[in-house]
């Protein structure tokens, strides 16, 4: 089953594509002793061996013949996303020689994710190189979704803050024949959710609580909590200026909580999904929350603001708080949430924390398998002392001691005992150019979310 319409670097057309051979160097060995004399003296002249993330044209009587793809692990889609800006703009190609079922998955995937480059603003210099191929539907769902992860955390504030945010949750709704339903604006008081309301308020666009609900009542619930801060200038703990560069992506994990939720829907997994976003944009004004001040959240516990810079937590403890009162089996968030976390871990490798061994293993297994990996850090529940405060029930912050893990402490404050959750403290973004990731906003997790919750689920 395919997509109508295929992805960015997929053509239906084969007409002058060229054979595409994908070697790793093991293969590659036995290949080269096939070819003609002169194909092997050319391959030899640019010692060639078919690494990792190498590619060689082949000679012809007409210009190229063809290419080699050299590729590493065969497990990994990023082995193969080198390949639409490795081989000439606009060729055309088609693999030659057969792959087994997930290693053209992984081709198709990494093919996808390679041919990406953000357009909003400017046209990119170069297209990508063709693939005459149909991916699968699920491969295409992955690519949509990875790449409106990117997509989304690229485009500055002005174009992404909270009401666009409400606007690709619509879409995505009435895609899939999903129910939204927004809360903003003063009546996040009104409806108990002083905590977005007070992140928010300074800025001239209302906050809110955004809630996506699809699937069948009778299914098993799953719920998908993101971050969704459009812009963090840090709030009166103003950040320094190189700290405040990239914050567009702050809503990094809204981002990917509406993709997997995406996903979810388009391949039909047999649960009941409830997605729920606060987004805000933490803003300096007038109105802007104040360290020392205390807000009483939706579930009743006092917290005094440590500091204003520490505003994800605030939002989402009101929307976790809000999720778990919808009875879910299952709760995930997805969260651009502490610097200590890449400190830690660096930019590439989520930190995953949960209260479930079960759920935890899962997504563990399911990351090794996409090689989209996640890496699970301690619930170290004596640094709870960390969040004490004397006036108030905890502090949304304190020591700088283990930050990723005291942010999670906090988080799970707001979880129902016994309810399954996981908390995924991600980056979303990446520095500088690698092939097929190139900088900017990033998808990590994502895959292996989608797999985890597959295997979860029997769909």
């Amino acid at each position: 089953m395919t997509h109508p319409s295929l992805p960015t670097g997929f053509t239906s057309d084969t007409t002058g594509a060229r054979p595409l051979h994908v070697l790793d160097t093991a293969a590659f060995a036995a290949w080269r002793e096939t070819q003609p004399e002169a194909v092997r003296a050319w391959l030899d002249n640019q010692q060639f061996t078919a690494a990792a993330g190498s590619a060689v044209l082949l000679p012809g009587t007409d210009g190229i013949a063809g290419a080699v793809l050299g590729v590493g692990d065969r497990a990994d889609a990023y082995a193969y996303a080198h390949a639409p800006f490795a081989l000439p703009a606009g060729s055309r190609w088609q693999l030659a020689g057969g792959l087994d079922a997930d290693a053209l998955a992984n081709l198709h995937l990494g093919w996808g994710l390679g041919s990406y480059r953000f357009a909003r603003y400017r046209t990119p210099t170069r297209a990508p190189a063709q693939l005459a191929a149909a991916p699968a539907q699920e491969v295409c769902d992955l690519i949509a979704a990875s790449l409106r992860v990117r997509d989304w955390v690229n485009t500055p504030t002005e174009d992404m803050g909270p009401q666009q945010l409400e606007d690709a949750a619509r879409a995505l709704a009435d895609a899939h024949g999903g129910a939204l339903e927004v809360i903003a604006g003063d009546e996040l008081l009104e409806q108990n959710f002083p905590t977005i309301h007070a992140v928010g308020r300074a800025s001239h666009r209302a906050p809110r609580l955004i809630v996506l609900r699809w699937g069948k009542a009778d299914a098993p619930h799953l719920a998908l909590v993101g971050k969704g801060v459009c812009f963090d200038t840090g709030g009166l703990d103003l950040k320094p200026a190189d700290g405040m560069r990239n914050m567009k992506k702050d809503m990094g994990g809204a981002a990917h909580a509406l993709a997997l939720a995406g996903l979810v829907m388009a391949q039909q997994l047999p649960v009941r999904l409830t997605l729920v976003v606060p987004a805000v944009e933490n803003a300096v004004g007038p109105d802007a929350f104040r360290p020392g001040e205390v807000i009483t959240t939706r579930k009743g516990l006092s917290v005094e603001i440590d500091n204003t810079d520490a505003e994800g937590r605030l939002i989402l403890c009101d929307a976790l708080t809000y999720a778990c009162e919808q009875k879910p089996a299952t709760i995930i968030d997805f969260a651009t949430l502490t610097g200590a976390a890449r400190i830690a871990l660096g930019p590439d490798l989520p930190a995953l924390f949960s209260n479930d061994d079960t759920l935890a293993q899962q997504w563990l297994a399911a990351g090794d398998r996409t090689r989209d990996p996640v890496w699970r850090m301690p619930l170290w529940r004596p640094y709870l002392r960390y969040l004490h405060s004397g006036i108030a029930d905890l502090a949304n912050a304190g020591s700088r001691m283990a930050g990723s893990v005291t942010a999670a402490l906090y988080l799970e404050r707001f979880v129902d005992p016994g309810l399954p959750w996981a908390h995924l403290d991600v980056y979303a973004w990446n520095d500088g150019e690698r092939p097929g990731r190139p900088a900017g906003g990033e998808a990590l997790a994502l895959r292996s979310a989608w797999a985890m919750l597959k295997a979860r689920y029997g769909g």
